[in-house]
């Protein structure tokens, strides 16, 4: 079985098999059709064999594409041959590749064709056949251009072929395996001619739908989304992408399969994920992709994460105990969520938290969500520990990163107990809302800062005060959480009175409310002019050092930055 990594043959098909299906054929089908080159078949409907087609075009097809003013051109047709099985090739594949005087299709050097083999019972004698045989299949190649190089010759030889057979006034069909624009190598030939010639694309049934229909499972469901990812991507973007995605399938394995398991499994998802191996076709092969011996995987096979909608609920056990994974969603909705994240949440059986943070999380069929008020931090920490130790797997919410000011603290306080021991719990990190204010305004925060929080409620103001003088004493840019609410009206006026004994009236004050949300605003003040009114439960402040500088204003945003640079004494 031949492998090949991501080269020439990885943009030529979407089926789930590979020219290894082809090997135990005849070459071409036995049709003596060249390696290379137009067969020299003649046309008996025109008594031309010297030309083989029509002089002039066909009318347009619906839906077709291309120029208007063809003269006496031909017409191009891209044919989506569907998965493998020549039965799933649609009505219009067969009535385009009945229109054609001339048939095309992609090979490698063998020049045996599965395009071809799939349509087969479809050509005719008088068919003129065009075999577009690669140069190279493995990056390996002598050409000056490289790789890269080889196959750019290689599209405008073969396009050039095709373009003299419209020029004479010849339909052209071009077969692709699945669909022409799913990943098809017919795109390569729409691109340089569909601008000059009138044209068509028939879409045919992709791998990854074949794939589904194959293991017997809906792809996505409902709001999930489906992603398709090519295995040739970097092994730590897959990762990323799998952990943060719905249903997925990634295609164009072969020699990326280890890599592509191993991100599956880095993900958290290799349990889920199922192999397909020429779906439809004969000698196809199913099953689980941690089961599969990466050195049997050809390059058309497909690698799915199915839909969860209706998937049997995980078993929970008393003596398995789940987790407890502690997320952070950033400072307002779905755009702030890590992919690290979004798999935590996705993958969790329950999502506890406050129910605004909640509200930003994607909905899951099956998940439990439970929500509760702000203030009860403690409990719900607990009521997330007990839920794992039953063998749930626990998403607790955070706003912001959940480490700072937030829920990460009371669940590893609460884990402490004796009942919980066992319990593994994580804490992912989240764009915290200082980040999120500065990034805002420039780069306030671009030198040594302090972060603290003005509530009193869990600390004494006299340490919130010593606090800020030590650090405005120090000349620290200070990111200031939790500054004001119904309840708390005069924190912020005291903490502009300790600041001003060793700050400048003129230093800038970042007021940054609702970052990412539908409130979002940002006003930068002097330090003087700080009115404790403009600030409430959903604000943060940044107060900058003596070195921090604005610029901008008027017709355009305050820019706020703070140098690398300190100056010596």
């Amino acid at each position: 079985m031949r492998h090949v990594t991501g080269s020439a043959e990885e943009e030529q098909v979407n089926t789930v098999s590979d020219d290894a299906a082809a090997h135990d054929a005849a070459a071409n089908g036995g049709s003596g059709t060249p390696a290379s080159g137009a067969a020299a078949h003649g046309n008996p409907a025109t008594g031309n064999p010297a030309t083989g087609g029509p002089a002039a075009a066909e009318a347009r097809a619906p839906g077709a594409t291309g120029a208007e003013d063809t003269g006496g051109a031909g017409r191009l047709i891209g044919v989506g041959l569907g998965p493998g099985d020549p039965s799933l090739m649609t009505v219009r594949a067969v009535e385009a590749i009945a229109e054609a005087d001339v048939v095309a299709y992609h090979s490698a050097r063998h020049g045996r064709s599965i395009a071809r083999s799939i349509a087969e019972r479809h050509l005719r004698a008088d068919h003129m056949e065009e075999a577009l045989v690669y140069p190279v299949t493995t990056e390996s190649t002598d050409h000056p251009g490289g790789y890269r190089g080889a196959l750019e010759d290689f599209y405008a030889e073969a396009s050039a072929r095709l373009a003299a057979h419209l020029d004479a006034g010849r339909t052209v069909a071009v077969l692709a395996e699945g669909d022409p624009f799913f990943y098809g190598s017919y795109m390569h030939m729409h691109k340089r001619l569909a601008h000059r010639y009138p044209t068509e694309v028939v879409p045919g049934v992709t791998s990854v739908s074949a794939a589904a229909a194959r293991l017997g499972t809906p792809l996505s469901e409902a709001e999930e989304a489906l992603t398709v990812l090519p295995g040739t991507l970097p092994e730590e973007e897959l990762t990323a992408r799998l952990a943060s995605s719905d249903a997925v399938a990634v295609m164009k394995l072969g020699r990326t399969f280890p890599k592509v398991r191993r991100a599956l499994e880095r993900s958290g998802r290799l349990a889920e994920a199922r192999y397909v191996e020429r779906a439809t076709m004969q000698g196809e092969r199913t099953g689980r992709v941690a089961d599969v011996d990466p050195e049997s995987v050809p390059y058309f096979s497909v690698a799915v994460l199915p839909s969860k909608v209706g998937a049997a609920a995980r078993e929970c056990r008393e003596d398995s105990p789940g987790e407890v994974v502690v997320v952070g969603t950033g400072p307002a909705g779905p755009l702030w969520l890590t992919p690290e994240t979004r798999g935590a949440l996705a993958a969790a059986d329950d999502v506890v938290g406050y129910t605004t943070y909640l509200d930003r999380v994607p909905r899951r069929d099956g998940q439990r969500r439970h929500g509760s008020d702000n203030r009860v931090e403690a409990e719900r920490a607990e009521f997330a520990l007990e839920l794992a130790r039953r063998g749930r797997r626990v998403a607790v919410v955070s706003g912001g990163d959940p480490g700072v000011f937030a829920m990460a603290t009371a669940v590893l306080e609460a884990a402490e107990q004796d009942a919980y021991a066992d319990v593994p719990v994580r804490v992912l990190p989240g764009v915290t809302a200082a980040n999120a204010a500065a990034a805002r305004v420039g780069a306030p925060l671009g030198h040594d800062y302090a972060v603290l929080s003005l509530s009193d409620r869990l600390k004494p103001w006299e340490v919130i005060a010593g606090r800020l003088r030590a650090a405005a004493a120090a000349d620290l840019v200070l990111a200031l959480y939790n500054p004001g609410s119904r309840s708390r009206t005069w924190q912020v006026g005291k903490a502009r009175e300790v600041l001003l004994e060793h700050r400048a009236p003129d230093t800038p004050v970042v007021l940054a409310r609702d970052i990412g949300g539908d409130g979002e605003r940002i006003r930068t003040v002097p330090l003087a002019e700080l009115d404790p009114d403009q600030v409430d439960m959903r604000t943060l402040l940044i107060v900058g050092s003596s070195q921090t500088r604005t610029f901008g204003g008027a017709d355009s945003p305050t820019r706020v930055w703070t140098p690398r640079r300190y100056p010596e004494d």
